[in-house]
């Protein structure tokens, strides 16, 4: 049973009635009678709660960021009309509008309602619970009971570096000749023959074939690498937690690996995910699908960092199991002592000897900021440390790189696209 505001307010005018009546007594007896037959009578007339029946509608997973909207909808199977409030309850973070559904439902009909949701989390999203409140026909009280429609709503990682994709595609068209005359030692694979023109590297001169040719030289084009090998490495320990402009580096980790995947596909090249802190928690084979995509991010939504530190001897491990010739591994990490000092380079040699090792960092821009403060004594303070902090971040990218290990230490704004930009670069140098 649930009371309205209606019935308070005529608790209050029963109330003001018995100050005004010169008889308080009878007219005590009178207006509590009055006020409980009238409840009473609503709450009779009020349709039957359990008579309900809900049922959902709608798309099961979406792009985070993006509002969904959702059938719902309720049918009556009880003999008498319910004129309901209803609150479709899902968990906080699923962000659902409205809160509560005003519907009135005839005997034996249905109605359709909508819930939209705009989730500020990935992952799964379900509802918690329905509750109605169906009210009798003065409004005064109703019958309150919960009902249940299960649904999964997975929100996938909201892939904003998409924005990005055209000026890498380009790239790509541009690294393996579609849009300008393919030169001379662009690339390590025999692509063609043609005429020499000024301006050619004279090493390309074929001289065999310019002796079959009277009159005519002729050079070798080569064109990138096919059919190459690029896998992508999460590292989900405890650093990936760490927050850049309020969103997770595991985040911006997700982000660029998307644009790389999607760049390398169209590149022609063979594609893999792995997730490891202190297990591997994402293992997708390498494969030329171009439904690759739609896996990853559906793996990927509901990766959350593990708060334990990673184990890089584990990742080198589970890293020459994924890819046992020779590819590109493309390690989204961290640039701090006790990522690359403790653990990533004990591990880096049995991975650099087999394979070509990218180290994507992600750098605070917070810290650029707070360097060149210097404004009173606390921002002095703020901006030695800050340098210091970078400073490191020098130290160990140098270090890697005596390491052969190419690395990129940029912040969120171009971070994607610098990954995959680096990702040509290496394609266009025959180094995958």
């Amino acid at each position: 049973m649930a009371i309205t505001g209606r019935a308070v307010a005529l608790v209050a005018l029963g109330i003001a009635v018995l100050v005004v009546s010169p008889a308080s007594g009878a007219a005590f007896l009178v207006v509590n009678l009055v006020i409980g037959v009238l409840i009473i009578a609503d709450l009779c007339l009020a349709g039957a709660v359990r008579a309900c029946t809900f049922s959902r509608s709608g798309p099961t997973s979406a792009r985070l960021g993006q509002p969904v909207t959702l059938g719902f909808t309720v049918t009556n199977g009880g003999r008498r009309t319910v004129r309901a409030r209803i609150r479709d309850g899902w968990v906080p973070s699923a962000g659902a509008r409205p809160r509560v559904h005003t519907v009135t439902v005839p005997a034996g009909e249905r109605r359709f309602l909508e819930t939209v949701l705009r989730p500020t989390r990935r992952g799964d999203r379900a509802p918690v619970r329905i509750t109605v409140r169906s009210l009798g026909p003065l409004g005064l009280a109703g019958r309150q009971g919960r009902h249940h429609a299960p649904w999964r709503l997975r929100m996938l990682p909201p892939f904003a570096s998409r924005r990005h994709l055209p000026a890498a595609l380009a790239r790509l068209r541009e690294v393996t000749g579609e849009v300008a005359l393919r030169g001379g030692g662009a690339g390590s694979e025999f692509d063609s023959l043609r005429e020499y023109v000024v301006g050619d590297d004279v090493r390309t001169i074929d001289w065999r074939v310019t002796a079959r040719h009277h009159g005519a030289v002729v050079v070798r084009t080569f064109r990138p690498e096919r059919d190459r090998r690029v896998l992508c490495v999460l590292d989900s320990g405890r650093t990936s937690a760490g927050r850049v402009g309020d969103v997770p580096r595991l985040d911006h980790a997700m982000d660029a690996a998307l644009l790389l995947t999607a760049v390398a596909l169209r590149a022609g090249d063979r594609v893999g995910l792995t997730a490891y802190d202190s297990t591997t928690r994402i293992s997708l084979p390498h494969t030329r699908d171009h439904g690759l995509l739609a896996r990853m991010s559906e793996a990927m939504a509901t990766l959350e960092p593990a708060l334990v530190e990673a184990d890089h001897d584990g990742m080198a491990s589970a890293v020459l199991r994924a890819s046992s010739r020779r590819a590109l591994i493309v390690i989204f990490t961290d640039l701090v002592p006790a990522v690359i000092e403790e653990g990533l380079l004990p591990a880096l040699p049995t991975l650099t000897s087999r394979h070509t090792v990218l180290v994507a960092a992600l750098r605070d821009p917070r810290l650029d900021e707070l360097a060149a403060g210097h404004d009173d004594v606390g921002q002095v303070y703020a901006a030695a440390a800050a340098e210091q902090t970078l400073l490191r971040r020098r130290e160990l990218t140098a270090l890697l790189r005596r390491r052969g290990v190419e690395v990129v230490d940029v912040p969120p704004a171009g971070y994607a696209a610098v990954v995959t930009d680096t990702y040509l670069t290496l394609k266009a140098r025959g180094r995958l």
